[in-house]
Order: C-alpha cells, then structure tokens, then sequence
C-alpha cells in the first residue's frame, strides 16, 4: 500500500470510528480489507481505496470502517467485571435506590455476548437488584455485529468461551450447527447503533456503563472526549467498568476509581478514590 492511500484510510478511520491505526499496523488492513476487495469483485486494496476515493463511495467507506473494528468479545469475558455487578454495583445501587429501575449500557457490545450475560445472571438471581426492573441497552458502531446480537445466534465456539454449561442448558437450544439464545433472554436486552464519537443523548441515563477494551484502540484525546461523553448520560452514584489494560486516572476526573475493585469506576465522587467495597 503506498503511504498516500495508507494516510487516506488510516484518516478516515480516525475520522469515523476514532481508530487509530500506526504504521507497525499494516498487516491490518492487508487482512481485513483484502477479503473486502475481493467481495467486491477487485483486484486490490489499492484497487478498492481507489473507488472509494473517486466516486466518494459512502457505502464502500463504511464497510471499510467496519471490516477494521475489533469485534473480539465472548459469555463472561474476564469475569471481573461481573464479579464487581454480582458483588458491588448491584448491590450499592439497591441500597442507594431502593425499587428504582436499573439503566446498562453495554457500549461497543460487538454481537451481544456481553449484554445477553448480564442477562442471564440477573435471570439466575433476581434478588441481585433486590427486584427492581432492569433495562439493558446494547450500542455498537457496526450494523453487522448488531444484525448477528440480535439474532441470538452463536456457533459451538462461540458458546464455549465463557459460558457456564448450565446457562448453555438453561437458556439455549441447538439448531444444526448453531445455538440459538431463548426468546426470554433476548427480550431483556434493546440494541443501538451507536459512534462513540458522536452524542448519545437519544439514549437517555444510565446506572451502570460497560465499555470494556475499547479505549485502548484510540488516542488519549479520544479516549478523554469519549469518558465526558460517557458521564454526561449518567445518573449521579452511578458505576462504569472498563477493561483490564483501562483507566480514567490521567484522562477523565468525572469518575473515582474504586479502592479494591480493578477496573470499577464510581461517577458523582469529588475526585479522590472512592471507598466503595465488595460485599
């Protein structure tokens, strides 16, 4: 790829999707836009820029946005996290609002595995948020992950990563070479597409925000705008969990970190590391 057409892709991602992609990243869009090049009938990456350049292709740009989004996520990932909604969150927020209903957003949801899990742990143990009603919103930026969420479909990889059997047999049933997630389960949870980088205030406020090994494919400037962002659509006392390799120490002072609970973030603190504990 000559560096002119590497700078055009690698801007325009920046541009939509807030991706940052360096040059030691090539291989990246050798793997995932080749296999687009050839769907489309040409004969080259440098083939495909071209069109996209010339005619002003939205459609085509677009699908070059979503062949470059990471969509590795699976039931349970890290289990961490929902450690912390089974241990703290759920609980604290319970307690500080008694009956009230419970707002997630499950941000950069990929194809629902995330979401569908608090799903079903909630399914297991309704008593976790003490029987309050719990709205589940699920947003990505890609039109094909949220197709796949929402059809609840997952092949037997897909279900063996994370997912306990007992949740297979409970809440799934085998349709050839696939499992498709019950009805019961799907209707908890609303899907939305969404671009980090644009105002989510359609969404409306939430108690808890998931965005989860997201941060780490932007810059530290996207990362601040899209953490303020985030904090503007929750409630006051309101948790966000991040990933492992994730902070907002350095980036976002809406948020206080939590003392013994990696990765929890408690919004409406004066800034210093909040005393939230485990149970």
């Amino acid at each position: 790829m000559n560096p002119a057409d590497f700078d055009f892709v690698t801007s325009e991602l920046k541009r939509r999707s807030g991706i940052v992609i360096g040059k030691d990243k090539l291989y990246l869009l050798d793997s995932r836009l080749s296999p687009l090049a050839r769907k489309e009938g040409l004969a080259s990456i440098e083939e495909l820029i071209s069109v996209v350049r010339t005619r002003r292709d939205e459609r085509l740009m677009a699908q070059i946005v979503d062949a470059m989004t990471t969509n590795e996520t699976f039931f349970f990932r890290d289990k961490t996290p929902f450690d912390h909604l089974e241990k703290v969150v759920f609980p604290e927020l319970s307690k500080a609002r008694p009956g009230q209903r419970i707002r997630i957003l499950c941000a950069a949801c990929s194809t629902g595995q995330e979401p569908y899990s608090i799903a079903m742990m909630l399914d297991q143990n309704p008593k976790l948020v003490g029987g309050a009603q719990v709205e589940i919103v699920a947003a990505d930026i890609s039109d094909r992950v949220l197709e796949k969420a929402k059809a609840g479909l997952y092949s037997q990889f897909e279900v063996q990563r994370g997912l306990p059997i007992r949740y297979l047999m409970s809440y799934f049933t085998q349709q050839g070479d696939l499992w498709k997630l019950s009805d019961s389960i799907k209707s908890k949870v609303s899907f939305r597409k969404m671009n980090l980088l644009e105002p989510m205030n359609a969404l409306g406020s939430f108690d808890v925000v998931l965005c989860r090994n997201v941060l780490i494919y932007f810059d530290l400037q996207t990362k601040r705008d899209i953490l303020n962002r985030l904090s503007k659509q929750m409630n006051d006392k309101s948790y966000l969990l991040l990933g492992a390799a994730e902070t907002v120490v350095g980036v976002c002072d809406a948020f206080a970190a939590s003392k013994d609970n990696r990765g929890l973030y408690e919004k409406g603190g004066d800034g210093r590391r909040s005393g939230i504990r485990a149970a």
